[in-house]
C-alpha cells in the first residue's frame, strides 16, 4: 500500500490532529520517513497552488484550509472544530489579553477549564502560572488559525460586542 496515499487519507478523514505516532502506526514506519512524506506533501500542495495545507500543531497534522481561502468559504463549514463555548472563551482571551483564569471562570463558569485545556491543545492560546491561577495569551497559531491578525480579529469582536 502506498504510504503516501495513506497519510493523505488519514489526514483527509480525521476531524482533529493526527500525532505523529499514530500517522507511524497507520504507515507501519518510523518518525523520520512519515515527516519525510509529509514535507513531500506539503511542497506539492504549494506548487499547485492547492487550497488545503498540512498544519503541524500541537496535537498533531492536520489538513485544513489555507488562510487566504478561509474568508471565502468559512460559510460552509465555520471553524467547525470549535464549539460555541471554545468560541466564547477565545473571544473573551482575545479581548482582554493577558487575562487570569480565575477572571475567565468568573464571566463563564466552571466549564472555562475544559475551553482553556481544548484552545491550548490546538495551540491557540497559551498558559503562564500566575500565583495560584494562570494568566492567558493567544499564540501566533492564531492568526494562522483564523487567517487575520490579532487586530483585525480585536476589530471584529469589538463590533459584534457593540451590536449586543
Amino acid at each position: 500500500m502506498d504510504k503516501r496515499g495513506l497519510i493523505e487519507a488519514a489526514l483527509f478523514a480525521s476531524s482533529t490532529p493526527i500525532p505523529i505516532q499514530t500517522l507511524c502506526k497507520i504507515v507501519d514506519s518510523n518518525e523520520e520517513e512519515v515527516r519525510r512524506i509529509i514535507e513531500e506533501i506539503r511542497n506539492e500542495f504549494e506548487s499547485l497552488k492547492r487550497g488545503i495545507e498540512i498544519a503541524e500543531t500541537p496535537e498533531g497534522f492536520e489538513l485544513r484550509i489555507k488562510p487566504q481561502y478561509r474568508e471565502r468559504v468559512k460559510d460552509l463549514a465555520p471553524f467547525a472544530d470549535l464549539g460555541e463555548g471554545c468560541l466564547r472563551t477565545l473571544s473573551i482571551i482575545i479581548l482582554k489579553q493577558p487575562i487570569t483564569q480565575a477572571e475567565i471562570v468568573k464571566i463563564q463558569g466552571n466549564k472555562v477549564y475544559d475551553y482553556i485545556r481544548e484552545l491550548e491543545r490546538k495551540g491557540l492560546i497559551k498558559t503562564k502560572r500566575s500565583k495560584r491561577t494562570k494568566l492567558v495569551f493567544t499564540t501566533e497559531n492564531l492568526e494562522k488559525y483564523f487567517g487575520l491578525k490579532l487586530e483585525d480579529i480585536r476589530e471584529r469582536l469589538k463590533k459584534v460586542e457593540e451590536e449586543f
